[in-house]
């Protein structure tokens, strides 16, 4: 109640509230009015925005966030398992080393530097990209999150990629193809690579759980309206309901992100079957 009212905090007024919300009644009740609620996307009403409930200020907050990473997760998709792919096969050349070294340079380098990094060059000295805001997936402003999030993000996905296809291309079934006269392309198409996705898709599960919630940095620093800059507003306001609720969505999206890995994991490999 302190929360909520603030200021203007009066011993009366607080238990009126109580009563409307039934904080007077058990918890075990209270509890499972609140799961029965956010079951149908009713989680309760904002502490700081009073009269809009957390469901309206969430759904156009994470659609925000969903493009921004899906974005970003399909730059470094894109960039990272071909990359990956490519250098695997050409171990030992001098493309594996210079471009391993890249990845491991790029991906160390922490998403507070290379936000300032991207705006400082390409806004502020080209004046090639808007500085800040959000104007949806295909404005201008999407570049930069896809650059420091997406482009500098597909280190891991690079590395995995070469390590899951370097595994696949030392098992015995890859010689006996070869053995059998089997083309590069071939071996490739039907055994390698199939084989070797199987360990990335669990890491892109992972990626998956956060589409909605995560970019908490870039959001804040950027500007843009997300789940993330919206989290940290309410965890300095004290903004419970906002908190609980993004938290079960976390929690939902983590195993909604797991099922689609599995039922991924059927479709891409014909020998693993679910009974």
């Amino acid at each position: 109640m302190v929360v909520m009212l603030g200021a203007r905090y009066d011993a009366e007024i607080a238990q009126n509230i109580r009563d409307q919300l039934g904080l007077h009644r058990p918890f075990l009740l209270q509890y499972l009015d609140y799961i029965w609620d956010a079951i149908r996307g009713d989680f309760g009403e904002s502490y700081r925005f009073r009269g809009q409930s957390v469901s309206s200020l969430l759904s156009s907050k994470m659609w925000v966030s969903l493009q921004v990473n899906i974005a970003a997760l399909t730059a470094s998709v894109f960039i990272g398992l071909p990359l990956g792919f490519f250098i695997a096969h050409r171990q030992g050349r001098w493309q594996d080393p210079l471009i391993v070294s890249i990845g491991f340079i790029l991906g160390a380098i922490p998403i507070m530097v290379t936000i300032p990094a991207v705006l400082w060059i390409g806004c502020l000295k080209l004046d090639l990209l808007p500085c800040s805001g959000w104007g949806g997936m295909f404005d201008l402003r999407i570049i930069v999150p896809i650059i420091t999030l997406g482009i500098f993000g597909f280190a891991g996905i690079m590395r995995l990629m070469r390590s899951s296809t370097l595994d696949v291309l030392g098992q015995d079934y890859i010689r006996t193809a070869k053995a059998k006269g089997l083309s590069t392309f071939q071996i490739d198409r039907k055994h390698v690579l199939k084989n070797a996705l199987i360990p990335v898709i669990t890491v892109l599960s992972l990626s998956l759980d956060g589409i909605l919630t995560t970019s908490f940095v870039a959001e804040r620093i950027l500007g843009i309206p997300g789940m993330g800059d919206f989290a940290i507003q309410a965890v300095f306001n004290r903004d419970y309901p906002v908190i609980m609720a993004t938290t079960i969505i976390g929690a939902t999206a983590f195993v909604i992100a797991n099922l689609l890995a599995d039922i991924a994991y059927g479709l891409i490999d014909p020998r693993i079957r679910y009974d």
